[in-house]
């Protein structure tokens, strides 16, 4: 079978793109409004895939984003993005690939607006987070996991 054919009859549609939890905390307020605003931004980043029935999954992009101005948490803004999927006919490498990068770049640019947005409401400058390049990312992932896989087995 040419990859044309295989290509034809895989499946990939977007059923529902939600926001599962969404956090925002100023620990520090109003104190840390009359400081200096000089902040170290702390970006953290992750996703989950939960099956949920036959060929339907949930993935969740996790974004956690701290700013401090010296030892001091300005704010804290956790997104936890979410997305309904369904996936048919891929192999499993095809599905690891689609849950790892694909998903998660139809989620981010969701993840981001609502960071931005809770940020400038929560009455601090605007946040504007990077794009994310989510196929490197999976590959430095994959790569990571065949040098622990690696590592083991010499191990053993």
């Amino acid at each position: 079978m040419s990859d044309e054919q295989q290509q034809a009859k895989n499946e990939f549609t977007i059923q529902k793109i939600y926001i599962k939890d969404v956090s925002f905390e100023t620990p520090n307020s109003p104190q840390v409004f009359q400081q200096e605003w000089k902040p170290e931004v702390n970006f953290e980043l992750s996703s989950d895939t939960q099956p949920l029935e036959g060929d339907v999954f949930e993935v969740v992009l996790r974004i956690t984003v701290t700013a401090k101005i010296k030892d001091d948490v300005a704010f804290l803004v956790e997104v936890h993005q979410a997305g309904i999927f369904t996936l048919k006919n891929f192999d499993e490498q095809e599905k690891q690939y689609v849950f790892g990068s694909v998903c998660p770049s139809v989620l981010f640019p969701y993840a981001r607006e609502m960071i931005s947005s809770a940020v400038a409401r929560g009455g601090f400058p605007q946040l504007n987070l990077a794009p994310i390049n989510f196929d490197a990312v999976y590959a430095q992932h994959a790569n990571q996991q065949k040098a622990e896989a690696a590592g083991e087995q010499t191990v053993n």
